[in-house]
Protein backbone atom coordinates (compact mmCIF):
# COMPACT_ATOMS: atom_id res chain seq x y z
CA UNK A 1 0.00 0.00 0.00
CA UNK A 2 1.45 3.37 -1.05
CA UNK A 3 0.46 6.78 0.31
CA UNK A 4 1.12 9.69 -2.04
CA UNK A 5 2.81 12.69 -0.45
CA UNK A 6 3.08 14.90 -3.51
CA UNK A 7 2.42 15.06 -7.24
CA UNK A 8 4.44 17.44 -9.40
CA UNK A 9 4.51 18.28 -13.09
CA UNK A 10 6.76 20.25 -15.39
CA UNK A 11 7.06 21.09 -19.04
CA UNK A 12 9.95 19.28 -20.72
CA UNK A 13 10.95 18.78 -24.37
CA UNK A 14 10.75 15.79 -26.65
CA UNK A 15 12.99 14.66 -29.49
CA UNK A 16 11.24 16.86 -32.05
CA UNK A 17 11.70 20.01 -29.96
CA UNK A 18 8.08 20.01 -28.82
CA UNK A 19 6.83 20.48 -25.27
CA UNK A 20 5.51 17.54 -23.31
CA UNK A 21 4.57 16.59 -19.76
CA UNK A 22 6.81 15.12 -17.09
CA UNK A 23 5.09 13.98 -13.89
CA UNK A 24 6.77 13.19 -10.60
CA UNK A 25 5.23 11.34 -7.68
CA UNK A 26 6.63 11.25 -4.17
CA UNK A 27 5.40 8.63 -1.71
CA UNK A 28 5.22 8.97 2.07
CA UNK A 29 8.23 6.64 2.28
CA UNK A 30 10.30 9.20 0.38
CA UNK A 31 10.40 7.09 -2.78
CA UNK A 32 10.11 9.13 -5.97
CA UNK A 33 9.17 8.16 -9.52
CA UNK A 34 8.94 10.22 -12.66
CA UNK A 35 7.89 9.67 -16.26
CA UNK A 36 7.59 11.66 -19.48
CA UNK A 37 4.68 11.42 -21.91
CA UNK A 38 5.72 10.67 -25.51
CA UNK A 39 3.83 11.90 -28.58
CA UNK A 40 3.12 10.37 -31.97
CA UNK A 41 3.21 11.93 -35.44
CA UNK A 42 1.14 9.20 -37.09
CA UNK A 43 -1.75 8.89 -34.66
CA UNK A 44 -4.89 6.80 -34.79
CA UNK A 45 -8.36 8.34 -34.72
CA UNK A 46 -9.31 6.09 -31.82
CA UNK A 47 -6.35 7.02 -29.60
CA UNK A 48 -6.79 8.72 -26.26
CA UNK A 49 -6.63 12.50 -26.63
CA UNK A 50 -3.34 14.30 -26.17
CA UNK A 51 -4.16 17.70 -24.66
CA UNK A 52 -2.48 20.63 -26.42
CA UNK A 53 -3.15 24.32 -25.78
CA UNK A 54 -3.70 25.55 -29.32
CA UNK A 55 -3.17 29.19 -30.17
CA UNK A 56 -0.06 30.76 -31.67
CA UNK A 57 2.57 29.91 -29.04
CA UNK A 58 4.77 26.96 -29.99
CA UNK A 59 2.56 26.30 -33.02
CA UNK A 60 -0.33 25.43 -30.73
CA UNK A 61 1.55 22.50 -29.21
CA UNK A 62 2.14 23.79 -25.68
CA UNK A 63 0.99 21.64 -22.76
CA UNK A 64 0.33 24.20 -20.04
CA UNK A 65 -3.25 23.03 -19.55
CA UNK A 66 -2.19 19.39 -19.21
CA UNK A 67 0.42 20.44 -16.65
CA UNK A 68 -2.18 22.51 -14.80
CA UNK A 69 -4.40 19.43 -14.70
CA UNK A 70 -1.63 17.44 -13.02
CA UNK A 71 -0.87 20.21 -10.54
CA UNK A 72 -4.54 20.87 -9.91
CA UNK A 73 -7.31 18.22 -10.00
CA UNK A 74 -4.99 15.21 -10.27
CA UNK A 75 -2.80 16.32 -7.39
CA UNK A 76 -5.81 17.24 -5.26
CA UNK A 77 -7.31 13.81 -5.83
CA UNK A 78 -4.17 11.75 -5.26
CA UNK A 79 -2.23 13.47 -2.45
CA UNK A 80 -2.89 11.79 0.86
CA UNK A 81 -4.54 8.83 -0.83
CA UNK A 82 -3.62 5.22 -0.09
CA UNK A 83 -3.43 2.99 -3.15
CA UNK A 84 -3.20 -0.75 -2.85
CA UNK A 85 -1.72 -1.16 -6.32
CA UNK A 86 -1.30 0.37 -9.76
CA UNK A 87 -4.83 -0.58 -10.80
CA UNK A 88 -6.34 1.38 -7.91
CA UNK A 89 -4.46 4.53 -8.85
CA UNK A 90 -5.30 4.18 -12.52
CA UNK A 91 -9.00 3.68 -11.73
CA UNK A 92 -8.93 6.95 -9.81
CA UNK A 93 -7.39 8.75 -12.78
CA UNK A 94 -9.93 7.27 -15.21
CA UNK A 95 -12.83 8.21 -12.95
CA UNK A 96 -11.49 11.72 -12.44
CA UNK A 97 -11.25 12.30 -16.18
CA UNK A 98 -14.63 10.73 -16.88
CA UNK A 99 -14.40 10.76 -20.68
CA UNK A 100 -13.98 7.83 -23.09
CA UNK A 101 -10.71 9.14 -24.58
CA UNK A 102 -9.13 11.06 -21.66
CA UNK A 103 -10.08 14.36 -23.30
CA UNK A 104 -10.79 16.33 -20.11
CA UNK A 105 -7.46 15.93 -18.35
CA UNK A 106 -5.46 14.80 -21.36
CA UNK A 107 -3.92 11.41 -22.01
CA UNK A 108 -0.48 13.02 -21.89
CA UNK A 109 -1.13 14.21 -18.32
CA UNK A 110 -2.67 10.91 -17.25
CA UNK A 111 -0.04 8.58 -18.75
CA UNK A 112 2.81 10.57 -17.20
CA UNK A 113 1.21 10.29 -13.76
CA UNK A 114 0.34 6.62 -14.18
CA UNK A 115 3.87 5.66 -15.19
CA UNK A 116 5.44 7.90 -12.54
CA UNK A 117 3.47 6.03 -9.86
CA UNK A 118 4.76 2.71 -11.23
CA UNK A 119 8.33 3.96 -10.90
CA UNK A 120 7.69 5.33 -7.41
CA UNK A 121 6.21 2.01 -6.28
CA UNK A 122 9.23 0.15 -7.66
CA UNK A 123 11.58 2.58 -5.91
CA UNK A 124 9.70 2.02 -2.66
CA UNK A 125 10.20 -1.73 -3.09
CA UNK A 126 13.89 -1.05 -3.83
CA UNK A 127 13.59 -2.87 -7.14
CA UNK A 128 13.83 -1.86 -10.80
CA UNK A 129 10.45 -1.50 -12.45
CA UNK A 130 10.93 -4.53 -14.68
CA UNK A 131 11.39 -6.75 -11.63
CA UNK A 132 8.26 -5.49 -9.86
CA UNK A 133 6.28 -6.11 -13.05
CA UNK A 134 7.71 -9.59 -13.60
CA UNK A 135 7.35 -10.81 -10.02
CA UNK A 136 8.52 -14.40 -9.92
CA UNK A 137 7.98 -15.02 -13.62
CA UNK A 138 11.01 -15.97 -15.74
CA UNK A 139 12.45 -13.07 -17.70
CA UNK A 140 13.79 -12.84 -21.24
CA UNK A 141 14.95 -9.86 -23.23
CA UNK A 142 12.75 -8.72 -26.13
CA UNK A 143 13.90 -8.97 -29.71
CA UNK A 144 14.70 -5.49 -31.07
CA UNK A 145 12.84 -4.08 -34.07
CA UNK A 146 14.89 -1.15 -35.38
CA UNK A 147 14.24 1.51 -38.01
CA UNK A 148 16.83 1.92 -40.79
CA UNK A 149 14.89 4.23 -43.14
CA UNK A 150 12.16 6.64 -42.07
CA UNK A 151 9.37 7.83 -44.34
CA UNK A 152 5.74 8.86 -44.19
CA UNK A 153 4.88 11.27 -41.38
CA UNK A 154 8.35 10.72 -39.89
CA UNK A 155 10.18 12.22 -42.89
CA UNK A 156 7.78 14.69 -44.54
CA UNK A 157 6.55 11.87 -46.79
CA UNK A 158 9.76 11.64 -48.79
CA UNK A 159 8.79 8.00 -49.24
CA UNK A 160 5.29 6.68 -48.65
CA UNK A 161 5.98 3.76 -46.31
CA UNK A 162 6.56 5.11 -42.81
CA UNK A 163 9.21 2.70 -41.49
CA UNK A 164 11.63 0.24 -43.04
CA UNK A 165 13.06 -1.73 -40.13
CA UNK A 166 15.26 -4.72 -39.46
CA UNK A 167 14.70 -7.51 -36.96
CA UNK A 168 17.85 -9.51 -36.10
CA UNK A 169 15.98 -12.81 -36.01
CA UNK A 170 19.13 -14.96 -35.81
CA UNK A 171 20.79 -13.14 -32.91
CA UNK A 172 21.58 -15.17 -29.81
CA UNK A 173 21.49 -12.27 -27.35
CA UNK A 174 20.21 -8.74 -26.94
CA UNK A 175 23.75 -7.39 -27.20
CA UNK A 176 24.42 -9.30 -30.40
CA UNK A 177 21.10 -8.16 -31.84
CA UNK A 178 22.04 -4.51 -31.37
CA UNK A 179 25.55 -5.07 -32.73
CA UNK A 180 24.11 -6.57 -35.91
CA UNK A 181 21.68 -3.70 -36.27
CA UNK A 182 24.48 -1.16 -35.84
CA UNK A 183 26.41 -2.86 -38.66
CA UNK A 184 23.33 -2.78 -40.91
CA UNK A 185 22.63 0.87 -40.07
CA UNK A 186 26.21 1.83 -40.96
CA UNK A 187 26.09 -0.19 -44.18
CA UNK A 188 22.77 1.35 -45.21
CA UNK A 189 24.11 4.87 -44.61
CA UNK A 190 27.26 4.16 -46.58
CA UNK A 191 25.22 2.88 -49.54
CA UNK A 192 23.04 6.01 -49.52
CA UNK A 193 26.07 8.29 -49.32
CA UNK A 194 27.81 6.56 -52.23
CA UNK A 195 24.72 6.96 -54.41
CA UNK A 196 23.99 10.54 -53.37
CA UNK A 197 20.63 9.53 -51.89
CA UNK A 198 21.13 10.52 -48.26
CA UNK A 199 18.72 13.38 -47.50
CA UNK A 200 19.14 13.49 -43.73
CA UNK A 201 17.77 11.73 -40.66
CA UNK A 202 14.06 11.15 -39.96
CA UNK A 203 12.16 11.68 -36.69
CA UNK A 204 13.12 8.33 -35.18
CA UNK A 205 16.78 8.33 -36.17
CA UNK A 206 16.56 6.27 -39.35
CA UNK A 207 17.96 7.64 -42.59
CA UNK A 208 15.85 9.98 -44.69
CA UNK A 209 16.45 8.56 -48.17
CA UNK A 210 15.94 10.06 -51.61
CA UNK A 211 14.54 6.95 -53.30
CA UNK A 212 12.65 6.97 -56.58
CA UNK A 213 10.19 4.26 -55.50
CA UNK A 214 9.18 2.50 -52.31
CA UNK A 215 10.49 -0.84 -53.56
CA UNK A 216 13.94 0.71 -53.90
CA UNK A 217 14.08 0.93 -50.10
CA UNK A 218 13.48 -2.82 -49.89
CA UNK A 219 16.19 -3.53 -52.44
CA UNK A 220 18.69 -1.27 -50.68
CA UNK A 221 17.89 -2.60 -47.21
CA UNK A 222 18.33 -6.19 -48.34
CA UNK A 223 21.73 -5.32 -49.76
CA UNK A 224 22.69 -3.38 -46.64
CA UNK A 225 22.07 -6.54 -44.61
CA UNK A 226 24.41 -8.38 -46.95
CA UNK A 227 26.99 -5.58 -46.81
CA UNK A 228 26.96 -6.00 -43.02
CA UNK A 229 28.01 -9.63 -43.50
CA UNK A 230 24.62 -11.05 -42.51
CA UNK A 231 22.20 -13.38 -44.26
CA UNK A 232 18.86 -11.74 -45.22
CA UNK A 233 15.95 -13.80 -43.99
CA UNK A 234 18.10 -15.98 -41.72
CA UNK A 235 20.04 -13.62 -39.48
CA UNK A 236 18.28 -10.33 -40.17
CA UNK A 237 14.89 -9.75 -41.74
CA UNK A 238 12.79 -6.77 -42.78
CA UNK A 239 9.76 -5.26 -41.05
CA UNK A 240 7.53 -2.57 -42.51
CA UNK A 241 5.25 -0.03 -40.90
CA UNK A 242 2.98 1.05 -43.75
CA UNK A 243 0.90 3.44 -41.58
CA UNK A 244 -1.75 3.00 -44.26
CA UNK A 245 -4.31 5.27 -42.58
CA UNK A 246 -2.09 8.14 -43.74
CA UNK A 247 -2.33 6.92 -47.35
CA UNK A 248 -6.10 6.42 -47.64
CA UNK A 249 -8.11 9.13 -49.36
CA UNK A 250 -11.42 8.73 -51.14
CA UNK A 251 -11.31 4.96 -50.81
CA UNK A 252 -7.89 4.53 -52.42
CA UNK A 253 -4.34 4.18 -51.13
CA UNK A 254 -2.21 6.98 -52.58
CA UNK A 255 1.49 6.38 -53.23
CA UNK A 256 2.66 9.91 -53.93
CA UNK A 257 6.24 8.87 -54.68
CA UNK A 258 5.01 6.69 -57.52
CA UNK A 259 2.09 8.92 -58.55
CA UNK A 260 -0.52 6.22 -58.32
CA UNK A 261 -3.58 5.34 -56.26
CA UNK A 262 -4.73 1.78 -55.60
CA UNK A 263 -7.89 0.27 -54.24
CA UNK A 264 -7.56 -2.09 -51.27
CA UNK A 265 -7.35 -5.24 -53.41
CA UNK A 266 -4.60 -3.82 -55.62
CA UNK A 267 -2.73 -2.43 -52.64
CA UNK A 268 -2.86 -5.85 -50.98
CA UNK A 269 -1.47 -7.44 -54.14
CA UNK A 270 1.38 -4.93 -54.18
CA UNK A 271 2.28 -5.80 -50.60
CA UNK A 272 2.08 -9.46 -51.55
CA UNK A 273 4.68 -9.00 -54.31
CA UNK A 274 6.99 -7.40 -51.75
CA UNK A 275 6.47 -10.29 -49.34
CA UNK A 276 7.29 -12.79 -52.08
CA UNK A 277 10.41 -10.96 -53.24
CA UNK A 278 12.05 -9.80 -50.01
CA UNK A 279 12.78 -11.25 -46.54
CA UNK A 280 9.84 -9.47 -44.92
CA UNK A 281 8.63 -11.01 -41.68
CA UNK A 282 6.39 -8.25 -40.27
CA UNK A 283 3.99 -5.65 -41.69
CA UNK A 284 2.35 -3.09 -39.43
CA UNK A 285 -0.93 -1.36 -40.35
CA UNK A 286 -1.02 -2.64 -43.95
CA UNK A 287 -4.47 -1.07 -44.29
CA UNK A 288 -6.21 1.88 -42.73
CA UNK A 289 -7.72 1.85 -39.25
CA UNK A 290 -11.25 1.77 -40.76
CA UNK A 291 -10.58 -0.75 -43.55
CA UNK A 292 -11.86 -3.80 -41.69
CA UNK A 293 -12.53 -6.06 -44.65
CA UNK A 294 -9.14 -5.42 -46.25
CA UNK A 295 -7.37 -6.15 -42.97
CA UNK A 296 -9.30 -9.40 -42.55
CA UNK A 297 -8.57 -10.52 -46.12
CA UNK A 298 -4.88 -9.69 -45.85
CA UNK A 299 -4.59 -11.56 -42.55
CA UNK A 300 -6.31 -14.59 -44.05
CA UNK A 301 -3.87 -14.56 -46.95
CA UNK A 302 -0.62 -13.90 -45.10
CA UNK A 303 -1.19 -14.34 -41.37
CA UNK A 304 0.33 -17.81 -41.30
CA UNK A 305 3.52 -16.56 -42.97
CA UNK A 306 4.37 -13.34 -41.18
CA UNK A 307 3.50 -10.94 -38.43
CA UNK A 308 0.61 -8.58 -39.23
CA UNK A 309 0.61 -5.84 -36.63
CA UNK A 310 -2.28 -3.61 -35.61
CA UNK A 311 -1.28 -0.15 -34.39
CA UNK A 312 -3.82 2.49 -35.48
CA UNK A 313 -6.18 -0.45 -35.92
CA UNK A 314 -6.07 -1.38 -32.21
CA UNK A 315 -4.63 1.71 -30.44
CA UNK A 316 -3.72 -0.35 -27.34
CA UNK A 317 -7.43 -0.74 -26.58
CA UNK A 318 -8.50 -4.11 -25.16
CA UNK A 319 -12.03 -3.78 -26.53
CA UNK A 320 -10.81 -3.06 -30.05
CA UNK A 321 -8.30 -5.90 -29.79
CA UNK A 322 -11.01 -8.37 -28.76
CA UNK A 323 -13.16 -7.26 -31.71
CA UNK A 324 -10.22 -7.62 -34.10
CA UNK A 325 -9.52 -11.12 -32.84
CA UNK A 326 -13.15 -12.10 -33.44
CA UNK A 327 -12.85 -10.68 -36.96
CA UNK A 328 -9.58 -12.44 -37.69
CA UNK A 329 -7.79 -9.15 -38.33
CA UNK A 330 -4.01 -9.01 -37.72
CA UNK A 331 -2.14 -11.46 -35.48
CA UNK A 332 -0.04 -9.08 -33.39
CA UNK A 333 -0.77 -6.01 -31.27
CA UNK A 334 1.39 -2.90 -30.86
CA UNK A 335 1.39 -1.54 -27.30
CA UNK A 336 1.86 2.19 -26.69
CA UNK A 337 0.80 3.36 -23.21
CA UNK A 338 -0.01 6.90 -24.31
CA UNK A 339 -2.51 5.58 -26.88
CA UNK A 340 -4.79 4.44 -24.05
CA UNK A 341 -3.62 6.54 -21.08
CA UNK A 342 -2.75 4.27 -18.15
CA UNK A 343 -0.45 1.39 -17.36
CA UNK A 344 -3.36 -0.80 -16.25
CA UNK A 345 -5.20 -0.33 -19.55
CA UNK A 346 -2.00 -1.10 -21.45
CA UNK A 347 -1.66 -4.34 -19.52
CA UNK A 348 -5.32 -5.15 -20.28
CA UNK A 349 -4.55 -4.73 -24.00
CA UNK A 350 -1.65 -7.17 -23.66
CA UNK A 351 -3.84 -9.70 -21.85
CA UNK A 352 -6.54 -9.38 -24.52
CA UNK A 353 -3.92 -10.13 -27.18
CA UNK A 354 -2.59 -13.11 -25.29
CA UNK A 355 -6.07 -14.49 -24.65
CA UNK A 356 -6.69 -14.46 -28.39
CA UNK A 357 -3.33 -16.04 -29.22
CA UNK A 358 -1.97 -12.82 -30.70
CA UNK A 359 1.61 -11.62 -30.40
CA UNK A 360 2.65 -8.27 -28.96
CA UNK A 361 5.26 -5.55 -29.40
CA UNK A 362 5.97 -2.70 -26.99
CA UNK A 363 6.62 0.46 -28.98
CA UNK A 364 7.99 3.97 -28.62
CA UNK A 365 6.56 7.01 -30.43
CA UNK A 366 8.12 9.41 -32.92
CA UNK A 367 8.24 12.15 -30.27
CA UNK A 368 10.31 10.58 -27.50
CA UNK A 369 12.61 11.50 -24.60
CA UNK A 370 15.20 9.95 -22.31
CA UNK A 371 12.38 8.10 -20.52
CA UNK A 372 13.03 4.33 -20.59
CA UNK A 373 9.77 3.01 -19.12
CA UNK A 374 8.78 1.00 -22.19
CA UNK A 375 11.91 -1.15 -21.91
CA UNK A 376 10.89 -2.14 -18.39
CA UNK A 377 7.37 -2.93 -19.61
CA UNK A 378 8.64 -5.21 -22.37
CA UNK A 379 10.99 -7.06 -20.03
CA UNK A 380 8.72 -7.17 -16.99
CA UNK A 381 5.63 -8.30 -18.88
CA UNK A 382 7.51 -10.77 -21.06
CA UNK A 383 6.58 -9.05 -24.33
CA UNK A 384 8.77 -10.70 -26.98
CA UNK A 385 9.55 -7.62 -29.10
CA UNK A 386 10.56 -4.00 -28.57
CA UNK A 387 10.26 -1.30 -31.25
CA UNK A 388 12.05 1.92 -30.35
CA UNK A 389 12.98 3.61 -33.63
CA UNK A 390 16.53 3.55 -34.89
CA UNK A 391 19.86 2.90 -33.19
CA UNK A 392 20.80 6.56 -33.53
CA UNK A 393 19.68 9.65 -31.53
CA UNK A 394 19.90 9.67 -27.78
CA UNK A 395 16.19 9.30 -27.06
CA UNK A 396 16.42 5.96 -28.90
CA UNK A 397 19.78 4.79 -27.59
CA UNK A 398 18.67 5.58 -24.03
CA UNK A 399 16.19 2.74 -24.38
CA UNK A 400 18.49 0.28 -26.14
CA UNK A 401 21.19 0.99 -23.55
CA UNK A 402 18.73 0.41 -20.72
CA UNK A 403 17.99 -2.96 -22.28
CA UNK A 404 21.71 -3.75 -22.21
CA UNK A 405 21.88 -2.85 -18.50
CA UNK A 406 18.94 -5.10 -17.73
CA UNK A 407 20.51 -7.84 -19.84
CA UNK A 408 23.70 -7.55 -17.80
CA UNK A 409 21.81 -7.55 -14.49
CA UNK A 410 20.10 -10.77 -15.53
CA UNK A 411 23.33 -12.43 -16.61
CA UNK A 412 22.59 -12.36 -20.34
CA UNK A 413 19.42 -14.45 -20.72
CA UNK A 414 18.40 -15.61 -24.17
CA UNK A 415 16.10 -13.56 -26.35
CA UNK A 416 12.44 -14.48 -26.60
CA UNK A 417 12.20 -17.82 -28.43
CA UNK A 418 11.39 -17.78 -32.13
CA UNK A 419 8.44 -20.10 -31.50
CA UNK A 420 6.53 -17.00 -30.35
CA UNK A 421 6.65 -15.43 -33.81
CA UNK A 422 4.56 -16.20 -36.91
CA UNK A 423 7.62 -15.70 -39.14
CA UNK A 424 9.32 -18.85 -37.79
CA UNK A 425 7.88 -20.60 -40.89
CA UNK A 426 9.54 -18.04 -43.13
CA UNK A 427 13.23 -18.56 -42.27
CA UNK A 428 15.33 -18.41 -45.39
CA UNK A 429 12.84 -16.32 -47.37
CA UNK A 430 14.06 -15.08 -50.71
CA UNK A 431 16.50 -12.22 -50.32
CA UNK A 432 16.44 -10.93 -53.88
CA UNK A 433 13.79 -9.32 -56.07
Amino acid sequence: MSEIRDVRARRVWDSRGRPTVEAEIELASGAVGRAIAPAGASTGTFEAVELRDGGSALHGLDVQQAIANVRGPIRETLVGGLFLDQAALDRRLIELDGTPKKSRLGANAIVAVSLAFAHASAAEAKQPLWRTLAGEAPVRLPLPEVQIYGGGAHAHRRIDVQDFLVIPIGAASFAQALEWVAEIYAAAGARLARKGKLAGVADEGGYWPAFAANVEALEELTRAIEDAGLSPGRQAAIALDIAATQLLRDGRYHLALEKRALDAAAFGKLLGTWIDAFPIVSIEDPFAETDREAMRAFTAAYGSKLQIVGDDYFVTNATRIAAGIRDGACNTVLLKPNQIGTLTETRAALEAARKGGYGAIVSARSGESEDVTIVHLAVGWGVPQLKVGSIARSERTAKWNEGLRIDEALGGPALSPSSLFPWRHRAGASARP
